[in-house]
């Protein structure tokens, strides 16, 4: 309860103005994160529907990547030269989201829905390095905590995700559920356009030079502790890639869950990242970024080490989550890091390219796992992703990272 409260302490302490930005940010990570988490949700009735095998599975959450390999560098670097046009960036971002699962419902076959799916990380890879560029610029004291904060909004949606699309594919046909989500995001994207188009007053009319951009994002890609937390950050998504894509057709498939009990559990997933994440975020802020992130990663990977043998029911509830409390929290202390290193032009371009890195690596994971799950079964893939998530934690560990705001120990004279 003392970390719950210092977290709402440290978000009532950016004062009312910074605190409306900051909440209208985090709604929309909230949204982002909505249209994000339809689709792991969706994916064992999709599977079934067309008459998928694993590795298909596997190919469609490789197609999401490849796009986000894509985009993921240009839309850092339209976060730094369009400052001002930030908010319609961010709009749009929510705007996509509506847009890509159209398709994905009037999408006939594997082949048509391959580009479809992938559409669908574009909302976020238009969000994330504009919000974390503009949380960082407005925060710079307080990057760990702010983008906890923001992360709160994409937890709560992963939470309650899984439960609402659960609830919906029980009542009405996967299709229509799609189709209709461009309408909300019509409506959704105007508010938060209307919401932040105040918000960039002081930015220059044209952001950072190209120039300027590209030589201070080359000294951000030869930086050690870039390319090293880059690298860490790769793994665990690899891991959480694997994991949100395979976890639910285990859980329907093998263990016999209906829809909604296997929203309830993927729910557990994200729970208690509402509680843990401003916890983490104002630790990794006061005490250092290692001191948060290196035993973090070797707790979640062997739990999940423990997801193939976990007992059906409670044993596995439990299980499901205690890996939340890391789940999505730890990328955030990973994005801080980079955020740390780069410099003040190039926030959102860094974010780009560390987006790219974690790409390139998590590019090819869902096929491997598809093929691991024909050859060895299910829980080779649990193995897979835990194995990953603890590299990751053996990445960070020989680091030295920011040190934290807390005072130094003063010794007394001997």
């Amino acid at each position: 309860m003392f970390g719950v409260r210092n977290a709402l302490a440290q978000m009532a302490d950016f004062g009312s103005g910074n605190g409306k930005f900051l909440g209208v940010l985090t709604g929309g990570h909230s949204i982002v994160h909505f249209y994000r988490g339809i689709f792991p949700v969706m994916l064992p009735t999709i599977k079934q529907s067309l008459g998928l095998n694993d590795v298909q599975v596997g190919v469609l959450a490789s197609s999401q990547q490849m796009v986000g390999l894509t985009l993921t560098l240009p839309t850092g670097i339209i976060a730094d030269t369009l400052v001002r046009r930030r908010a319609a960036v961010l709009a749009a971002a929510l705007l996509f989201g509506g847009v890509a699962y159209l398709l994905v419902g009037i999408a006939p076959s594997f082949i048509w829905m391959l580009p479809a799916t992938g559409l669908i990380v574009l909302g976020g890879s238009l969000w994330h390095p504009t919000a974390f560029a503009a949380l960082s610029g407005r925060f710079p004291e307080r990057r760990a905590t702010a983008l906890a904060m923001h992360g709160m909004g994409a937890t709560f949606s992963d939470t309650i995700t899984p439960l609402v699309v659960g609830g919906l594919l029980v009542v009405f046909q996967w299709r229509h559920v799609l189709q209709l989500q461009v309408v909300v995001a019509l409506l959704l994207a105007l508010v938060i356009w209307r919401a932040l188009a105040n918000q960039f007053p002081d930015a220059p009319s044209q952001g950072v030079s190209r120039s300027r951009l590209l030589a201070d994002l080359g000294t951000v890609a030869k930086n050690p502790v870039f390319l090293s937390i880059a690298l860490s950050n790769g793994l665990l998504m690899m891991g959480r890639i694997v994991l949100l894509t395979f976890l639910p057709i285990y859980l329907q498939e093998d263990l016999g869950y209906s829809p909604f009990v296997m929203g309830f559990h993927l729910m557990l997933l994200n729970v208690m990242g509402i509680v843990s994440q401003p916890i983490i975020g104002v630790l990794a802020d006061r005490w250092g970024r290692k001191v948060v992130l290196f035993p973090s990663l070797l707790m979640m990977g062997g739990m999940v080490l423990l997801l193939g043998v976990a007992n059906p029911g409670l044993q596995l509830g439990l299980l499901i989550t205690a890996i939340g409390v890391f789940y999505y929290t730890l990328s955030n202390i990973t994005a801080v890091i980079v955020l740390d290193v780069a410099g003040p032009n190039v926030q959102g371009s860094a974010t780009g390219l560390y987006n790219l890195a974690t790409q390139l690596l998590i590019l090819p994971a869902p096929i491997a796992a598809g093929v691991l799950i024909t050859v060895y079964g299910m829980n080779s893939v649990f193995l897979l992703s835990g194995i990953v998530v603890i590299l990751s934690g053996l990445v960070v560990l020989p680091l030295r990272l920011h040190q934290g705001s807390r005072p130094s120990p003063k010794f007394l004279p001997g």
